[in-house]
């Protein structure tokens, strides 16, 4: 049996680790006797993008990211509705994907999924014709992505530092929704479009969502207030969200939204500019993706947020009073409880 082609991507300066001891394990533990395998490394913003095509005319089986959300992004767009499969090591910050799909979040159990080489046929999205793969939106999740993406530090506690201290002051914005000719308004605090379940770092803005049902999942956050604001966060990572009053939901393929004023969207936790019309579209069965078939749970962090409830509570409060050195406490007690 002739053995596979696997091309590894590496954005040696994205995400959260460094990546030589990933290339050392790959050595080590990928199964050599089903594939030959080859690194190739980034070089500038987009180049991810052109290394995947130039190996899909290759003829490649498989290309494997190594890197932050962006290079998923990046790679996985050179590979829809190709033959090639698309697979993920996850060392980014918030491993939106990766997690969804249960790749394990340690390079050494990434490998053995790999090893396995699980292939199914997964849908993505297409925000004003850019794709998206996890998630894309307009309104405060857009927001808080544009703040991120010029933050000195990255991971999950910069984000939910980011969340709460542009949340209290943040202005919702009024939308209209049309769908199948049908069109309605909301004023809203964000509106995420889902193909997955997840923005990652198991936020679960969408908990129901599937990859594989041709429809993406659409959750409105109407306004909410300060007091409000814990319990949607503890919701949002134990998967409860759609209990909350304040969260409309629904399934569609498309869907056009006009605001007021442009601004920016996100895809995949990537901001970009765009005007007042924004529409989003599901394309079913479009990627080749290495999956996992022996899932595990994972929700560490979800667990966490929801033992400090009490303390989220009294840091939004300090949020909103501009109380730094609450916020730093706040942030060292979640490092100690996940052990970061």
């Amino acid at each position: 049996m002739a053995k596979r082609s696997i091309v590894f991507i590496i954005n040696p300066i994205s995400g959260t680790q460094s990546k030589d001891n990933i290339i050392e394990l790959i050595s080590q533990h990928l199964d050599q006797d089903k594939f030959n395998y080859q690194i190739a490394r980034t070089e500038y913003a987009g180049h991810a993008t052109l290394l995947a095509q130039e190996h899909v005319e290759k003829g490649c089986d498989a290309v494997v990211a190594i890197g932050g959300d962006g290079t998923v992004n990046e790679i996985a767009r050179s590979l829809v509705h190709t033959s090639v499969a698309f697979g993920v090591i996850p060392c980014g910050s918030g491993n939106g994907l990766a997690r969804h799909l249960r790749i394990p979040m340690d390079p050494l159990g990434s490998i053995k999924v790999l090893n396995r080489f699980d292939i199914e046929c997964l849908d993505y999205g297409k925000i004003n014709d850019v794709p998206f793969f996890c998630t894309c939106g307009v309104g405060f999740d857009a927001f808080v992505s544009s703040k991120f993406a010029h933050s000195e530090k990255r991971g999950v506690l910069t984000y939910l530092e980011n969340t709460l201290r542009e949340g209290l002051k943040y202005k919702p914005d009024t939308y209209e929704i049309e769908i199948e000719g049908e069109t309605s308004k909301y004023k809203a605090f964000l509106i995420a479009c889902a193909n997955a379940s997840q923005y990652g770092n198991n936020a679960y803005i969408a908990p129901h969502a599937s990859m594989s049902d041709g429809l993406m999942d659409v959750t409105i956050m109407e306004p909410f207030t300060v007091l409000e604001a814990p319990q949607i966060a503890v919701q949002l990572f134990n998967r409860t969200l759609l209990q909350n009053n304040k969260i409309k939901t629904f399934r569609c393929k498309n869907i056009h939204i006009h605001r007021e004023h442009p601004g920016v969207i996100h895809f995949d936790g990537d901001p970009m500019s765009a005007g007042t019309d924004i529409d989003v579209q599901l394309i079913q069965k479009g990627l080749n993706m290495i999956v996992n078939t022996q899932q595990a749970s994972d929700t560490a962090f979800g667990r966490v947020v929801s033992e400090l409830y009490d303390e989220l509570i009294s840091l939004s409060i300090s949020v909103r009073n501009r109380n730094i050195r609450r916020i730093d406490s706040f942030n060292k007690e979640v490092m100690r409880r996940l052990k970061l």
